[in-house]
């Protein structure tokens, strides 16, 4: 039981919550103060909520999950989890979360915390169905986390970094409706990729990616909290992880998951890392 609600929370996709601390080097440089026990805090309480919504949906989708042989195993879906359990278990880390984000004391955290969740409900209830609308609500939670990163930390995220998150987080739901219809996933499962085809999944992708990179230039050369001389250093590894992202998506179907592409994908791991000495170097931090 305890391994099956562990699996039912999904921690491997606690890696998401990378896009809170995303803003964080950025707002310090400019001048933002961290406490660091109340961005723990509201990072691990979004964590928290995050995985309550994981359960949420895996009950919504028990019924379909049981006529897939990919997510069939899925411990609801397997009933290694009992509805009530799963609904007890989603109240519990819902309410752990909730009460961690309280502890920060920052209502904007509140209200972005709320509005994650609302947006999760929708689209586990029936919006997941609707082209589009899908892709924009599975984008939504990346763009929140950044927002909660900057509420952290008390600070405004740049706009030029919000457009950059926004369409990079466009570029990973459009990837991961790609991955879906290349493996034949019945749109009896899911409706919505009834309404996409290879070919507008592909140019989306292409659009999403050259936008996440124009905006990423444009915030690296426009934002006085660089060092001079060092504002494009992350540039180079951004532009190969994405590009790196799009090759593995149109040779070899992947994308399905952007947890798992990390996990498995040794170039995006080193572009990770290297975009971080990078950014610390162009930063000032050393």
């Amino acid at each position: 039981m305890i391994g099956a609600l562990i699996e039912l929370a999904r921690p491997r996709h606690w890696i998401k919550s990378a896009f809170i601390v995303l803003p964080v080097p950025f707002s310090l440089a400019a001048g933002a103060q961290l406490d660091l026990a109340v961005f723990l805090a509201g990072l691990a309480g979004f964590c928290l909520v995050a995985s309550s919504v994981y359960v949420f949906n895996d009950i919504q989708d028990a019924e379909a999950d049981r006529l897939s042989p990919a997510k069939r195993g899925r411990p609801v879906a397997a009933a290694a989890v009992s509805v009530p359990q799963a609904y007890a278990f989603a109240a519990g880390l819902a309410a752990a979360g909730l009460g961690l984000v309280a502890a920060t004391g920052i209502l904007a955290v509140w209200i972005l915390v709320g509005l994650y969740a609302a947006a999760n409900v929708a689209y586990s209830t029936g919006a997941k169905h609707v082209p589009l609308l899908d892709v924009f609500l599975l984008a939504s939670g990346f763009v929140i986390r950044v927002l909660v990163g900057a509420a952290l930390v008390r600070a405004a995220p740049s706009s030029w970094l919000l457009l950059c998150a926004s369409a990079l987080a466009l570029f990973l739901a459009f990837a991961k409706r790609r991955a879906d219809l290349v493996a034949g996933v019945d749109p009896g499962h899911r409706p919505a990729l009834a309404g996409y085809s290879v070919a507008f999944l592909d140019q989306a992708m292409g659009i999403c990616a050259a936008i996440a990179l124009l905006t990423y230039a444009l915030y690296s050369q426009d934002s006085p909290v660089f060092v001079e001389g060092r504002a494009l250093l992350g540039l180079p590894f951004v532009a190969f992880a994405i590009l790196d992202y799009l090759r593995l998506a149109y040779t070899r179907n992947a994308g399905g998951s952007p947890v798992e592409m990390v996990f498995r994908s040794r170039e995006l791991l080193l572009c990770v890392v290297g975009w971080t000495v990078a950014t610390a170097w162009s930063l000032g931090a050393f």
